[in-house]
C-alpha cells in the first residue's frame, strides 16, 4: 500500500514539474519532509534496525526528487 502511495505521489510530481514547474518546488519539499520526518522516526530503532527502518523512506525520497526533477528537466527541453 505504502509503495502504491509513493507512486502516485511520484507520477503527480512528475507531471506538476512539467506543467508547472516553479510550483512544483513547494509540493516537493512537503514531500520530503513528511518522507523525512518517517525517516528519523524509523531512524530512531536501535542499531542496524534503525538504518533498515529508515531505509525504505530515504529511497522513496530519492524517487520523489529523481521523478519531480525529470518533469522540470523534460520542460526544460520542449521547445515551447
Amino acid at each position: 500500500m505504502v509503495i502504491v502511495a509513493v507512486i502516485v505521489v511520484c507520477l503527480l510530481l512528475l507531471v506538476l514539474a512539467f506543467l508547472l514547474p516553479r510550483l512544483s518546488r513547494h509540493p516537493e519539499r512537503g514531500v520530503q519532509g513528511a518522507l523525512g520526518l518517517g525517516g528519523r522516526a524509523g531512524g530512531k530503532a536501535p542499531g542496524r534496525l534503525g538504518r533498515w527502518f529508515s531505509k525504505p523512506f530515504r529511497s522513496s525520497q530519492k524517487a520523489v526528487s529523481k521523478s519531480a526533477s525529470a518533469g522540470r528537466r523534460g520542460r526544460g527541453k520542449t521547445p515551447v
